[in-house]
């Protein structure tokens, strides 16, 4: 009798989930190279560190916007807004190999803050039109894989991108970026997808009335904020990447308490990015044995714990947690992904996603900020355990909510026991 393959295993053979699958390797491998290096370029040029941080900054700010830019998703073809994403950053970074002085920064942060625009929608379109194109019993565990090849460039392309950067400079850098995003679009342009245009979605009046964009961002909004299963699980992963950014703003006064230089916190940050890889690659069979709501807690539960643990100085201690970090930390954020391309209707699909994310990212920063300070105010020993335990308890509500409003893993048994 001939086994009956996995469900990762029939993702892989699915021609389209293995184009997407190595368009974010390509992409994702610029991308990280580039993160790492623009700070380093404009440290070179000006000698400054604010500026140096504002690449950061430049990249990130348009996820503010996400709710709008990701209305953008919704009004056109998807396919053909992936390749044109990426064909016009490829261009773009073109002009950063003219950069050689400080006076031409300005160019650097333009470019960065259009990459980060482009990245919004990109990742709006993406993953709706992956919604389509993948089987819904199968797209926990191209999340899961999509986060495993994307945390996997994270540790090894900004390696390449400083050592690239060491030998030839920025621009060297600026060019590979782009070549990766060439090959991206050749990637996303062989997908075969039957995709209906937006007026699709419109209902059969002669002379329906034209919505604004602001009412059609809106819409993505109030569908996120209506539906029983969504608001909670977008709740918990904003809540959840606040405290990450609390908790990462900490890492410096953890490596100086372990009595090591700086640099010690890329160890740290590499077992986090295995963690990580780990915990993606079995997201599907996870997300489908403990349904969303529970996977999603038990994730929270996991980093809560190890947030508050890292206190204790003890350098096998804090590897430990740091690993237990990179397990976590993605639970909620690969079931947020996967229960709003579920949920969502295709024609808000863009908006919805791009909504999500401007919800459950821009916390980070604000607790980036927040625990700067705190960790100056109050010192790591009291800080650690006070975060990790109210961090906790932000896991109590989805252990406790209702089982219709988590039917993922009672949907996931019946596709196991066909009647």
């Amino acid at each position: 009798m001939t086994p009956r393959p996995t469900r990762p295993h029939r993702l892989l053979h699915d021609p389209n989930a293995r184009l997407y699958l190595t368009a974010v390797v390509v992409s994702g491998f610029g991308t990280s190279a580039l993160w790492l290096a623009s700070g380093v370029w404009v440290k070179d040029l000006t000698g400054s560190n604010g500026l140096a941080a504002l690449c950061m900054l430049a990249m990130w700010a348009p996820t503010l916007a996400g709710p709008a830019l990701g209305t953008l998703a919704d009004r056109t073809r998807r396919k053909p807004l992936l390749v044109g994403a990426n064909l016009l950053l490829a261009t773009l970074l073109l002009t950063l190999t003219t950069v050689d002085a400080s006076g031409d920064l300005w160019l650097l942060f333009t470019v960065l803050f259009v990459y980060g625009a482009t990245g919004v929608v990109h990742d709006a379109a993406e993953s709706a039109l992956v919604a389509s194109a993948v089987d819904h019993t199968l797209l926990g565990d191209f999340n899961g894989l999509r986060m495993s090849a994307t945390e996997g460039m994270k540790l090894l392309a900004p390696l390449a991108g400083a050592g690239l950067y060491a030998a030839y400079g920025g621009p060297a850098v600026a060019l590979l970026d782009a070549v990766t995003f060439l090959a991206a679009a050749a990637l996303y342009a062989r997908l075969r997808v039957h995709e209906p245009g937006p007026e699709s979605h419109r209902a059969p009046n002669p002379k329906p009335p034209t919505p604004t964009w602001r009412t059609q961002t809106a819409e993505g909004a109030r569908h996120l904020w209506r539906h029983p299963r969504l608001r909670p699980l977008v709740l918990a992963g904003g809540t959840t990447m606040l405290f990450a950014g609390l908790n990462g703003a900490m890492i410096y006064a953890v490596v100086d308490s372990l009595g090591h230089s700086p640099a010690y916190t890329g160890v740290l940050y590499a077992v986090q990015g295995a963690g990580s890889i780990t915990v993606g690659l079995l997201s599907g069979p996870a997300l489908r044995h403990l349904g969303e709501r529970r996977f999603a807690a038990y994730g929270i539960a996991l980093t809560a714990v190890a947030a508050g643990l890292r206190a204790i100085p003890a350098d096998w201690l804090a590897l430990v947690c740091s690993a237990a970090s990179g397990l976590g930390l993605p639970c909620v954020l690969i079931t947020v992904l996967t229960a709003v391309q579920r949920e969502t209707p295709d024609a808000l699909l863009g908006r919805a996603v791009a909504t999500a994310n401007t919800l459950v990212f821009a916390p980070n920063v604000l607790g980036l900020a927040a625990g700067a300070a705190l960790v100056e105010l109050v010192g790591l020993r009291p800080l650690l355990p006070i975060l990790g335990a109210v961090w906790l308890a932000t896991a109590v509500p989805l252990l406790h909510s209702p089982a219709s409003a988590d039917p993922t893993a009672s949907r996931s048994a019946s596709d196991a026991n066909p009647a």
